[in-house]
């Protein structure tokens, strides 16, 4: 069977869906890899090292859709516009895809007969952890923002004892406590900052602090903030303008922030008013990263650079091509084990059994089947599957922690 890796064309995306390092691994299970000329070179991975590990480089994208598989970053901009594709009938298609977001880009796939797998959608269980491409790449974004922050401000992040005097250290507020939130906790702490963070989840209390963080503690009440799959939820208008009021104190006092608070498919809440905003001092830095779906911080633009009153807002959006080696190398780890769990006696196998299969499957026999795209997408319930002899999975515990 051939599998085939896509150099992506998405305008600043430097990752590729597969490293190096994995081909072996895929080769052994069966595969014949196929790799576009080029794919990897942005990242830092050169054509001649897939070859060394036993891929079949191919000149043209044309030959590489002819694979029975196709790896992607952004398997629903493959043109570097949404709902674009290079899918045909038949084939299968694993990637990136926003089905949350774009519901009508994976509908399109669907239309031409391929059967596309959404890693976005893979379930917070423990044996789906090594798979899970979102808190891969949601800490790196954690890492990546806070170095931006840095570049930014115009201090210095650790406390210095200099014949000059004595500099205090940098005063950093992260905001949601989950793989982007604790991973900018831990990189500002290991620059010397002083780091507060807070998040609705008041069990997180032990994860930030053992970063370094000192939690911060806002009295509300937040039941439910994650939903069945582990990610986070919307919570009520009220609870948000609460939340707002009682946040302006500590983002008044900080010199760096750091929002993290996304909700997969849904307008990101608003936690930093314009007011807000204008309670700093001048030269201090924001930096959200949920200004995709309308920013967790009023005045911030999506892949924009805002000055503020003299704060400065960047509105980051894929911070993870920033760092296409390492992120590559993350996300290709992920996704060798997802096709590796598709495989069965040397076959590819769709085992709606399977969890991980079951929740990722988003476009099959020109048909959209996941329930909660269907439902975005105005779309009647499909029948449900016939009821087979097969043995009920093993119970699996899910996992608590949201990106």
């Amino acid at each position: 069977m051939k599998l085939a890796v896509l150099k992506e064309t998405l305008p600043g995306e430097r990752r590729v869906a597969l490293v190096p390092a994995n081909v072996t691994q895929l080769v052994k299970a069966g595969f014949e890899v196929l790799v576009e000329a080029g794919a990897g070179e942005s990242a830092g991975f050169s054509d001649a090292a897939y070859q060394d590990r036993g891929a079949q480089l191919v000149p043209q994208k044309s030959e590489a859709r002819e694979a029975e598989v196709l790896l992607q970053v952004h398997c629903t901009q493959a043109d570097g516009e949404a709902g674009s594709t290079v899918a045909r009938a038949g084939q299968v298609v694993i990637g990136m895809g926003d089905p949350l977001g774009a519901p009508q880009a994976v509908q399109k796939i669907a239309e031409t007969g391929a059967t596309l797998f959404a890693l976005e959608l893979i379930p917070r269980i423990t044996r789906a952890q090594s798979m899970d491409v979102l808190s891969s790449m949601a800490s790196i974004a954690g890492y990546r923002a806070v170095l931006l922050a840095a570049v930014e401000l115009p201090k210095m992040f650790p406390m210095m004892m200099t014949a000059a005097g004595t500099l205090r250290p940098a005063r950093v507020f992260v905001i949601g406590a989950g793989v982007a939130g604790l991973q900018a906790i831990a990189t500002a702490k290991r620059l010397g900052a002083v780091v507060h963070a807070y998040d609705v989840r008041p069990a997180v209390r032990e994860q930030v602090e053992s970063l370094g963080g000192k939690f911060v503690e806002l009295e509300l009440a937040a039941e439910e903030s994650e939903d069945q799959g582990g990610y986070a939820r919307e919570l009520g208008e009220a609870f948000y303008q609460k939340q707002r009021e009682l946040m302006a104190r500590v983002v008044a006092e900080s010199d760096v922030v750091v929002t993290t608070a996304a909700i997969p498919g849904k307008p990101s809440p608003l936690l930093i008013t314009q007011a807000a905003v204008e309670g700093m001092a001048p030269g201090s830095v924001i930096v959200d990263l949920a200004s995709e779906r309308g920013g967790n911080c009023e005045p911030s633009q999506a892949d924009a650079r805002v000055v503020h009153q003299g704060v400065v807002i960047l509105g980051p959006t894929n911070l993870p091509a920033e760092v296409p080696f390492h992120a590559s190398q993350m996300y290709s780890s992920n996704i060798t084990r997802f096709v590796l769990n598709l495989v069965k006696e040397g076959e590819l196998a769709i085992d709606l059994q399977d969890p991980i299969v079951a929740e990722t499957l988003v476009a099959r026999d020109g048909q959209v089947p996941h329930p909660r795209l269907r439902s975005l997408l105005g779309l009647p319930e499909l029948p449900a599957e016939p009821a087979t002899d097969a043995d009920p999975p093993e119970a699996e515990s899910e996992t608590s922690e949201s990106s």
